[in-house]
């Protein structure tokens, strides 16, 4: 009998997946209080937060927060939503909220109040500025921009990136402002998001060479799953890709990752 077989577990997590592995996973828990809400584009809304403990944080651009969202029914649906800016002199913490259909997330979102409170935890996850890379390609729809935006706005000046982001239309285009060399490329979808090969193609005309690059590759879980294959067979290292599904059709939470 070894360490690990004397490591208490709990019942239904895999063997040797104990508690505190679990914890360290989940990040410390917050709470939030919500301080402004505000419409950034039709189908984008920002919602603002406070939290006596929030100079505390210690988040790197791109992470993101499982949110605790009380739901009409009296249930809570956890969320998973990347920080877009937090300001720790003020201790605000922003969020971007999709409107995408019926979904929990948004529900609240339009219905949040200044005053209200909520759980969080986090920061958590692997998607964050790379230090090393001589220039960034950021490629995503609308689900990553709120992580896109934070990550350019944290480059400093000089660095260099090129992002590709697909979103429905022109009404949901939002101005980049940054110290960074950034350039945006916006596809117009005009259609149900969803799998297609829109940024793909656009991925494939652009032929990115991978001499010095770090590719993020961001939002519904097939396309993403597409875009990092493309980047593969381009001579990009797997040490140069980071991607993250941040959703898919019929998934209930959670993000994947590819």
């Amino acid at each position: 009998m070894n360490e690990t077989s004397l490591r208490r577990v709990r019942p239904g997590l895999a063997f040797g997946f104990d508690l505190a592995s679990l914890a360290r996973r989940r990040g410390r828990s917050w709470d939030l209080t919500v301080v402004e809400a505000a419409q950034v584009t039709p189908r984008m809304r920002s919602v603002s937060f406070t939290g006596a403990d929030l100079a505390e944080l210690d988040w790197r651009p791109g992470q993101d927060l499982v949110l605790s969202l009380p739901q009409a029914d009296g249930g809570v649906a956890r969320r998973h939503y990347t920080i877009r800016d937090f300001n720790p002199a003020a201790l605000r913490l922003d969020i971007d909220f999709v409107l995408h259909g019926d979904a929990p997330g948004g529900r609240w979102a339009l219905g949040a109040q200044p005053g209200q409170t909520i759980g969080a935890e986090g920061p958590r996850g692997r998607t964050r500025i790379t230090e090393d890379a001589d220039w960034r390609l950021f490629l995503g729809d609308e689900t990553a921009l709120p992580a896109i935006f934070a990550m350019a706005e944290a480059l400093p000046a000089g660095a260099r990136a090129r992002a590709l982001i697909e979103v429905d239309g022109p009404q949901d285009v939002q101005p980049l402002a940054c110290a960074a060399d950034v350039e945006v490329e916006w596809l117009f979808r005009r259609a149900p998001a969803g799998p297609n090969d829109r940024l793909l193609m656009a991925l494939a005309a652009l032929a990115p060479d991978p001499m010095g690059a770090h590719a993020y590759v961001l939002g519904e879980t097939s396309n993403v799953r597409a875009q990092r294959h493309h980047l593969l067979g381009l001579g990009f290292g797997r040490d140069q890709i980071t991607a993250e599904g941040y959703w898919r059709p019929g998934r209930v939470g959670g993000h994947d990752h590819v």
